[in-house]
């Protein structure tokens, strides 16, 4: 067994000790008081996010040539801990309302965490393989958790399927790529195309699998069909989580995998994923338009987010890679947020998300309603708010790298989805409720969580700075692999 340098994977063990430690509390504690179960991953994900930030800024680690801990890896550590920390915050009134405050769900949470982690920081094929499982296994039982609710076990069957035939595409495009370098080591792959004048169909059909795979997990189109079906089945806690945390790990992938597709398929790669980002951003806003359901609604709206982040890829230079990490900090921020509003001002099967729910919101819930405005403002990328600030970023390392028409066409969709987001706002201050509002018990949790969120996207978008220097520093030397 090859020595493992602990120092380097500190973030993942305490996350991992976090989801064992509460197998353990789940046998020792009363029924009544697994509630208080829930700081167990609070405090595994505040220490992950702790050690990362030590870890960031050092040299590159390879832990026995299968995870590589270097400044991207870190960042996305950090992103991790803070997701599921808000997750778990909005989760606690929520699972509590609808009757499934059971430990196994914090577990599933912890441990689809502890895979995004090892999706961030894979080195090779087959551990990422591995993370990307241990995340989808947990998603699929979270995402049919509402056991009585035909909609909850709708969504877990159909994410199940759907997803179990996304990752064969996946694993079938690692044998491809094993078949043509005899490796399944991404540095090890890319030496061994970059070698090669020529390095044959079979990398490229590889690749064009593992795209599939990953295309899946970020829901863009033509691979996006479950996501709005899956999304509102969903417990909304759980889905706050998917739309943020799976959209980050699956481009955590997708930059390990550029990384070696940049050597030797340039030629083919940008263009492919160009027409996947026009093709999302596109489909994604204008399917919004038409949604009366907000959970819908904020399903096609991540779907054309998804092509915005596309776009940084597209870019294929470290400014666009700067701008996708940004990009996604920000828009973890947005979207939890905008869930936790949902949750909070929701009860028990009746969670307020038809449009016509949120009229008079402004007069009858003044802060929730006000945070959900700059949670849509930002979501449209109006200044000054987060969201804004990283579409100026992506959107500026396409023009850089020359994809003037790819840079106007995200400007246009993003002008189309100004429409259903301020719609939103629209309906919460200028429309009168059709019936007396039901009294709505808050919870401190979900207030905790809505203000870290809208403190989020206001300070990331009045000062982008400091995060704009950390993610520029953060994707040093990522084409290396960590080598």
């Amino acid at each position: 067994m090859p020595p493992l340098d602990w120092a380097a994977l500190a973030p993942t063990v305490a996350v991992a000790a976090a989801g064992l430690a509460l197998l353990v509390a789940d046998l020792l504690t009363p029924r009544e008081r697994r509630e208080h179960l829930a700081w167990i991953p609070l405090l595994g994900f505040g220490a992950a996010a702790v050690l990362s930030a030590r870890l960031w800024g050092g040299e590159s680690r390879v832990v026995a040539g299968m995870l590589v801990v270097d400044g991207t890896a870190c960042f996305f550590y950090g992103l991790f801990a803070v997701i599921g920390i808000l997750a778990v915050l909005i989760s606690l009134p929520y699972v509590r309302r609808e009757g499934i405050q059971f430990a196994e769900y914090y577990v599933l949470l912890t441990f689809a965490v502890l895979g995004m982690m090892v999706m961030a920081s894979s080195a090779d094929l087959l551990m990422f393989f591995l993370g990307l499982e241990t995340l989808s296994v947990a998603l699929y039982v979270l995402a049919g958790f509402l056991r009585q609710r035909v909609t909850s076990n709708e969504s877990g069957l159909k994410y199940l399927l759907l997803g179990a035939f996304s990752s064969a595409f996946l694993l079938y495009g690692v044998a491809f790529l094993y078949g043509a370098t005899g490796s399944t080591n991404l540095e090890a792959i890319r030496a061994a195309l970059a070698s090669r004048a020529d390095p044959g169909p079979l990398p490229v059909v590889g690749m064009g699998l593992i795209l599939v795979g990953l295309a899946f997990k970020v829901a863009t189109v033509p691979f996006h069909m479950w996501a709005p079906d899956v999304y509102e089945g969903a417990p909304t806690s759980v889905t706050a989580f998917m739309i943020a945390g799976t959209k980050a790990a699956a481009f955590a992938g997708f930059l390990r995998v550029t990384a070696v597709a940049g050597t030797s398929l340039q030629g083919a790669w940008p263009e492919v994923l160009w027409i996947l980002a026009a093709l999302t951003m596109g489909v994604g806003n204008v399917a919004a338009v038409a949604q009366r359901n907000l959970k819908r609604m904020l399903a096609y709206s991540g779907i054309a987010h998804a092509g915005y982040l596309l776009v940084a890829l597209v870019a294929g230079s470290p400014l666009g890679t700067a701008g996708l990490l940004f990009y996604l900090l920000a828009y973890a921020f947005m979207t939890v947020g905008a869930f936790a509003v949902l949750i909070a001002l929701g009860r028990r099967g009746e969670e307020n998300l038809t449009l016509e729910a949120w009229a008079g919101m402004g007069y009858r819930r003044p802060l929730f309603a006000l945070s959900m405005a700059i949670f849509m403002f930002s979501l449209a990328g109006l200044p000054p708010t987060a969201g804004f600030m990283a579409k100026f970023y992506v959107f500026s390392a396409a023009v850089e790298a020359g994809y003037i028409g790819l840079a106007i066409l995200g400007v246009l969709c993003s002008v189309v989805s100004v429409f259903f987001y301020l719609r939103v706002v629209v309906v919460m201050y200028m429309q009168e409720p059709a019936a007396e509002p039901a009294v709505v018990l808050l919870s401190p949790a979900t207030a905790l969580a809505t203000l870290l969120s809208v403190a989020g996207t206001l300070y990331f978008g009045l000062f982008p700075s400091r995060a704009w220097e950390v993610a520029v520093r953060s994707v040093e030397g990522l084409a290396g692999m960590g080598g």
